[in-house]
This record gives C-alpha cells, structure tokens and sequence, in this order.
C-alpha cells in the first residue's frame, strides 16, 4: 500500500516501540503477525486467539509497569483486572472494526500515509525520514505492511469514535451548574482519633498465636528462584570487529538511497469540504467560499488563524500544518500545485477528491544526498552494532549447541572461557537484580523446570541463556520465623479498633447533645483537640488533614441544618469526627474566565458516556463467547 515506505529496512536493536509512536497504536496494543490458531473467544463468530490476548495483555502489563515502576505483582494485576482488560480490548475493538465496514468508513492511503508522516518516532528535525520508519520497524521485527493495518485499524476505529460522538454538546447552563458543583467550598470542624494514639496496646502471647492462626495463609512465602546466567553483551565483542574504509564506502556505494533525502515542501493548507460526486451547484458554492478565504489570506490576514477558523480538514487545529512532505506523498492535484509554488507563496483553490484547498507553501527543502565523509560514522555504528550483535548471538549459539537437559551451565561456561553470573533468590514479578531488564529475566525463569537451560533470550541489552539451579516452595512460615511481623499487624488492628470505638463513641455523644458548643466539651473528654480546615474544594486539599476523598464527599454533604454526618469516617491517620461550619458559593465572575475549559472537560466526558453507552449496546447485541476456564 505505502511502496515509498518498503525500500530499505534498518536493523539496529531497539525495543518497545509500543511506547514510541501514536497513542491510538498504544491502546489497542496489538499484532496481526503469525496469529496463533488457539481461540479463546469469539465475537460475532470471528476469533480471538491466544497469540492476540496474549500480545495485548503483554503491551497492558507493559504500560502500567512504566507508569508505575517495580510495585506491579500478580496482586495489582488481578485487583485492576488486566487479563479480563485485554480481553475486553480486543472484542471492542472487533466490534468497532466491524460497525465501521457496516457504515462504509474506510481510511485512504493518504490519510494513513500523513499520519504516520506525523508520528514523531518517525521524524528527523521535524521531517518523517523513511530510513527511521524502516529501522524503527524492522528493529521491533514489524513489517511496514503489518504496522500499517494495525495503524489503519486503529484510525478507523477512532473514526468510528468521532462519528458516534460528535453530536456531543455542552450548553452554557451545564457549564455554570458544573461550575458552581465544582467550585463550592466548605469549612469544617473535625476531631482525629489518630491510630498512633493507641499504640502501646499490650499484646499476650495467646493473642499473637490466634491471631497467627486466623491469618496465616497471609504469611504465606512465595515460590522463589535462583538462577545462573550467562550474558553475551554485543559491547564486549567490539575489540574483535574490524571495518575498514573500503567496507565503509562498499556499503555507501550499495546503499546510496539510503543517503538521499528527497525535495519535500512545507504548507499548510485549509480546506473546503465537497464530495467528489457532488452536484455542479455544491463544486461551485464551495469553490467561492475558498476564494473569499483566500482573498483574506493574500489581503495579509494570518493564515494559520484562517485555517482554525474556516479549515474542514483534520489539520486546522494545528493552523492547517501539514508539516514537510514528498511530492508523492499528497494527492497528485495537490501535490502538482503545492511543488510548482515558491516559498511565501499562497495558491488559488484546487480541487481534490476531499474538496477544494487553498495552499500555503511555508518552505522549500531542496533534494541532497549526504556525502560519505558525513555518512561514514553512522556507517561504521550501524556495521559494528550489526557485527557485535552477530557475534554475541553465534557465542550464544555455540553455548546452547553445546549444552543438553541437565547440564550445569556453570561447568560448560567454565570450559568455553565465559563468565556466569548467579543471582540471589528472587519470586516471580519481581525484577532480577543486576540485569537492565530484570523483569525478563525473571519471567523467562520461571518459564524453566529445576535445571533446565533456557533458549537463547533477547533482553534488549544482548543475549542470555538462564539455568535454574535453585527453587524454595511457597510455604506457611513458622510463628518464630515471622513473629515480629505479627505483633505489627495485630498492634496495628488492635489500635484501628481502639480508635474507632472512641470515635463512635464521640460522634453519638454529640449527637445526644445536639449543639454546636459540644465539640469542643465533648473532644476535652478524650483529651483531643478541634481543628478547623478552612475553606476547601470537593478534589483540593484539605487544610490540616490533606487529600482526604472520604472526608470531602462527606463534608459536602452537610449542611447548618444538619451539622454532622450519619458516620464516622476512616482516613490515612486514623477515624475522624467532623461537623459543618460554613459553605461559600465560587464569585460568578470566575465563570467567565473558566467557561471554555469547563465546557471542554464536560463535552469529552459527554462524549466518554455517549460512546460507553454505545459500545455497551454492540455487545449487548452481539454473541460473544469466551473459553470455559480462560480466567482461571
């Protein structure tokens, strides 16, 4: 579909290029390579293998382990729900795919082609540079032609979305009630029964055993692993490798359009919208309208304005940009138009299958090709990243020829002269110590029985083959073992129960007595203080306690009428008693100046609820079905 973009493929080793490129390829997170022939459900009849879920589900765990760091383990993981997460994804997005061919959506070449244009992974100094697109791809070992129908779903789906939603709309009454919800403040009373309070709770022994008892599955120890490893870094090999200048020039001379860039232009355009078959009537009227809006733009008015203001087309929130492009790049009448014009320089409508444009071309970029006194140092690190790679992977090889079940790893690295590594114990989900990717490795590891050698292992910093010499059992500890942990634990309910027997215990008494005065005759008793917040909002902080969600639904709820709340409520620190003080209404003059933000997050959230609702009733209407047991 994209010939221009398959001439040359790249081979440097980067991973990850889910968290490269456009965030519509990151949602759906999926390949279309090689699926596997296991099912796991179906939608609508079609299926849904293993290979897909098992991709997604990957790329899922991957992106919330980059937002949140090493604290993903299988209990994060089953309390977000990612296995039924990526499930769900992908029989949306089946359904999506398959409403969009009902409604005859379809995503033209040009249409794929500018946007991948656009993703910036793919630029040099702002301009997409297909040597890029090709090594970024081939290094992630996708083809242009795989990337390009998940990104071409991917767009056609987020078509779907817009169609679905754009009826979406936020009056100005929605805004000001939002406004003054949002804005209002209150100002509270509270007492804290702080767990720190209660902290020299005695403990008998006959508690700490109960307690032990009632718990213990609790204190249960995971399955933990030590393994051996040998690492074949490309880095090492480099002492071995030798280019010369006569390879250098060799790989210039065969490769030369890898070293050409060609003339590209810089416009901008706004666009009239007409369709292709529309009556002489319609070609006419919206020919005028593009002419009036190119009189302004020659009259000296700013173009890119022009284009947020009158532009039909996708790029007129970006002032109508299309960035730097080839001249095959566009279609030809466009092209024709925009590579005949000089720099500065603003064109007479022309008519394209999409409508009428007026073009604006911002800069000219002239054709070169880059001489091989530049190019020989990118030469020589892409010739030696290939050949140490090459190496490391051939060591690696001969390494696992050489080896067969049951062999110790060590005694066959000691005989090739290799140095291995042993790793302390580790459980599963959590990263090896010592390695770049230590959540690979540990997931390689526990793929492997008691001794069995792995395959060799691409880890994104070289190769590995991993033995697992030692394993400890989950097991039930003795009491001994972990009885400081228990008195902690059962200190720690022991003083939560405390606390909130005297905060019900505070609250019901001023409830009996039943005026404002109470709190602080009542609060004397326990011998705590009152503290007063100071006015806050529903999602800000609260002055003397911080963010506290609980507390603020709670407070919000009040009223001079109805000072205190039905219950006590749990925080951070302990039990809090609160009572009502005052409330204040947002100044409506700040309403002007937050209207436009407001009715924006309103009208995405609109649109949120607008297209759930919708892709609930596709499912809602169609058959799906997933494997017996798959969870499990």
């Amino acid at each position: 579909m994209l010939d221009l973009m398959r001439k040359k493929a790249g081979s440097w080793m980067i991973k990850t290029i889910i968290f490269l490129i456009a965030v519509v390829f990151v949602f759906w997170g999926v390949n279309v390579r090689d699926e596997g022939k296991s099912t796991i459900a179906s939608v609508n009849g079609e299926p849904i293998s293993l290979d897909e879920y098992n991709r997604t589900y990957d790329n899922l765990k991957e992106r919330i382990r980059n937002q949140i760091g090493n604290r993903l383990n299988d209990e994060m993981i089953a309390s977000l729900g990612l296995r039924k997460q990526a499930l769900n994804q992908l029989i949306e997005k089946k359904l999506m795919l398959k409403e969009a061919k009902k409604l005859n959506f379809r995503i033209t070449d040009v249409e794929l082609e500018t946007a991948i244009k656009n993703i910036e992974a793919f630029q040099t100094d702002g301009v997409f540079d297909i040597r890029r697109y090709n090594s970024i791809l081939n290094s992630n070992r996708f083809t242009p032609e795989t990337f390009e129908v998940e990104q071409k779903e991917a767009m056609l789906s987020e078509k779907l979305r817009s169609f679905i939603t754009e009826n979406a709309k936020v009056s100005d009454l929605e805004a000001r009630e939002y406004f003054e919800y949002q804005d209002a403040s209150v100002d509270i009373d509270f007492v804290l029964f702080n767990l720190e309070r209660y902290k020299n709770i005695k403990l008998s022994e006959d508690d700490i055993k109960a307690y032990f008892e009632k718990q213990k599955e609790s204190y249960k120890t995971k399955v933990q692993l030590k393994v051996q490893y040998l690492h074949f870094n490309p880095d090492s090999f480099k002492s071995e490798v030798k280019i010369d200048n006569d390879e250098l020039l060799d790989y210039y001379e065969t490769n030369r359009d890898e070293f050409y860039t060609p003339k590209t232009v810089e416009a901008s355009h706004i666009l009239i919208k007409v369709a292709e078959d529309a009556d002489a009537k319609a070609v006419e009227k919206a020919k005028n309208r593009a002419t009036e809006i190119m009189k302004m733009a020659i009259e000296g008015k700013d173009f890119a304005d022009l284009a947020k203001k009158y532009s039909e087309g996708p790029t007129r929130f970006k002032g109508g940009s299309l960035g730097a492009f080839r001249k095959e790049a566009m279609v030809k009448p466009f092209s024709d138009k925009a590579f005949s014009m000089k720099s500065g320089q603003i064109s007479e409508p022309v008519r394209t299958s999409f409508g009428w444009h007026i073009i604006k071309v911002d800069k000219i970029n002239e054709e070169f090709t880059t001489s091989f006194d530049k190019a020989k140092q990118k030469i020589r690190e892409k010739l030696l990243n290939q050949k140490t790679g090459n190496l490391a992977y051939d060591r690696a090889d001969e390494v696992y020829e050489a080896s067969s079940e049951g062999d110790d790893l060590k005694k066959i690295a000691t005989l090739q002269n290799f140095t291995i590594h042993t790793t302390d114990f580790f459980a599963a989900n959590e990263p090896v110590k010592g390695v770049k990717d230590g959540f690979k490795l540990s997931a390689a590891a526990f793929n492997l029985g008691l001794m069995e050698i792995s395959d060799i292992q691409d880890l994104g910093d070289g190769y590995y083959i991993i033995q697992a010499i030692e394993r400890i059992d989950e097991k039930i500890p003795d009491l001994k073992d972990v009885k400081e942990r228990v008195k902690a634990d059962l200190g720690k309910e022991k003083q939560d129960e405390k606390a909130k027997e005297d905060a019900n215990a505070f609250l019901k008494a001023l409830k009996a007595a039943g005026d404002i005065a109470s709190l602080e005759k009542e609060s004397a008793k326990f011998g705590l203080k009152v503290e007063t917040t100071g006015f806050f909002k529903r999602n800000g902080s609260i002055g003397k306690i911080g963010f506290e969600n609980e507390i603020a639904k709670s407070a919000f709820l009040l009223s001079k009428k109805n000072r205190l709340p039905n219950e006590i409520i749990k925080g951070k620190n302990g039990y809090y008693v609160i009572q009502f003080k005052n409330r204040k209404q947002p100044p409506i003059t700040e309403f002007a100046k937050k209207k436009k933000e407001i009715a924006e997050r309103l009208l995405q959230q609109k649109k949120y609820q607008i297209f759930t609702t919708w892709v609930a009733q596709i499912k809602n209407n169609s058959e799906i079905s997933v494997e017996d047991g798959f969870f499990n």
